[in-house]
């Protein structure tokens, strides 16, 4: 932890990462501001750090000598005559042919007034020995040296955590790799009419679970290019399909938010297009983000709520827990992901401004799934339901219909957790015990009563 005597050490500067330049830096101002002695001798004082080929490094155990001393007391020690005082120990002198005169060695602390580091200065140049007003002024000057190797080991733990996460993202992505292959083979017969697809396909009374799970990603291909966002937008279809094919490889496979459930969701975005007029509330730029937000809704779910996930300190909730609905901000962040995926993009000739609005219309609709936000506005929901005459409203007034609350709430309809009950094989699924007991389990997911167990 501690080391020997030394001239130079300590670091002052806030945004090195590197503590060894940090503690050359420190012993530089130390050095300044007190007329030590200018000497190359070098010993490290604090864990962790690196020392350079071209330095010595000496080390004594942490309990001994006078670096020992101050380490363990955390007391300043001034001595004016080096080798009279007991701990003075002369075999870096006797090696290095140093003559050591005076030292003044003080600790350097955390934010919680634990010791960190001892530094030491070595003969006066000014003067006989080291004076009161060194021993404040090294005092003071501890106080900012503490805070700068703080905030220099926190940046290096930071930026350790950034390539860490970097790295797994990258791993994840590799496994989600969609082949040139899998992207042929979806689009080798072209795209299916949804007539084709099944008689009943664009109506309330189609089961979308009916379908083989293999046949989803080719389904989804056919409804985009019904809803005209094919034409409209001029996505690339190979680009389409290795999105579609990722977003089917993002979901794990709980009992119930797994792809089946993206897909039926997915499906119900499509039957209010077809069957309810959405194009009447909504632009068009509006009904493409949630479509793709029904889509990629529940990316990487666990099978575990948020109460869960903050509850069992999971790697997600430390991320997310401070602004809230951890698993909707990391669905968002999956689909951000697979977007930046090279052949993923399925916005990639959008403008600047359209390509940043879908993407704050996508953010906002998954963060609606949140069931918390269900139930506030659920009021809202109910007062809609009640509201025989509100396309007439709509069709009167399209500048200030886009600006009423309303609005919002039914772009964040089709994929909001209400709907998992819409699902038809929801009570099913939940008769069958697949999500646990009722006490345990809501919508699918299993919440924090387990303990915190799992994730």
């Amino acid at each position: 932890m501690m080391a020997p005597p030394l001239c130079p050490i300590i670091t002052l500067s806030h945004s090195n990462n590197d503590v060894s330049v940090l503690l050359q830096e420190i012993i530089v101002e130390a050095r300044n501001l007190s007329d030590a002695e200018i000497h190359e001798l070098v010993a490290k004082v604090f864990d962790g750090g690196v020392v350079s080929d071209e330095e010595k490094e000496f080390r004594i155990p942490a309990d001994q000598g006078i670096a020992g001393h101050v380490a363990t007391t955390g007391q300043i020690l001034n001595i004016k005559d080096a080798y009279s005082h007991p701990l003075f120990y002369r075999g870096v002198d006797d090696s290095t042919g140093f003559r050591t005169r005076n030292i003044l060695c003080f600790p350097i602390k955390d934010e919680n007034n634990e010791v960190i580091g001892v530094a030491e200065l070595v003969n006066k140049m000014n003067g006989p020995w080291f004076n009161r007003f060194d021993e404040d002024l090294a005092t003071a000057f501890s106080i900012y040296c503490g805070i700068s190797i703080a905030h220099s080991l926190l940046y290096k733990k930071v930026h350790e955590a950034q390539f860490r996460s970097h790295l797994a993202n990258e791993m994840m992505m590799y496994h989600m790799k969609v082949s040139e292959e899998e992207v042929s083979k979806l689009l080798v017969t072209g795209i299916e009419p949804v007539k084709e697809i099944h008689p009943c396909y664009a109506e309330f009374t189609y089961t979308p679970r009916s379908l083989p799970d293999d046949n989803t990603p080719l389904c989804i291909l056919s409804m985009f290019e019904d809803m005209g966002f094919i034409n409209t937008y001029k996505i690339d279809l190979h680009t389409l399909a290795r999105f579609c094919l990722m977003v089917k490889k993002g979901y794990r496979d709980p009992p119930y938010h797994n792809w089946m459930h993206a897909f039926s969701v997915t499906h119900f975005c499509y039957l209010l297009y077809k069957n309810l007029g959405l194009s009447n509330y909504l632009e068009e730029i509006e009904i493409l983000a949630l479509f793709v937000s029904c889509m990629c809704h529940d990316l990487d779910h666990r099978g575990t709520n948020n109460s869960f996930q903050v509850a069992s300190k999971s790697v997600l909730a430390a991320l997310y827990s401070s602004e809230g609905s951890v698993m909707e901000r990391h669905h968002f962040a999956q689909a951000i992901a697979i977007l930046n995926t090279f052949g993923c993009n399925i916005f990639e000739k959008f403008s600047r401004k359209d390509y940043q609005r879908v993407l704050d219309l996508i953010r906002d609709i998954i963060l609606a799934t949140d069931l918390a936000h269900h139930l506030r506005i659920f009021k809202d929901l109910q007062k809609m339901a009640d509201a025989t005459e509100l396309y007439e409203r709509v069709a009167a007034n399209r500048e200030q219909w886009t600006k009423v609350s309303h609005k919002f709430t039914i772009r964040g309809l089709p994929s909001n957790n209400s709907l998992d009950f819409l699902d038809q094989e929801y009570e099913l699924l939940q008769s069958q015990g697949a999500f646990g007991s009722d006490d345990h389990c809501l919508n699918g997911c299993l919440d924090d009563a387990e303990g915190g167990r799992g994730q």
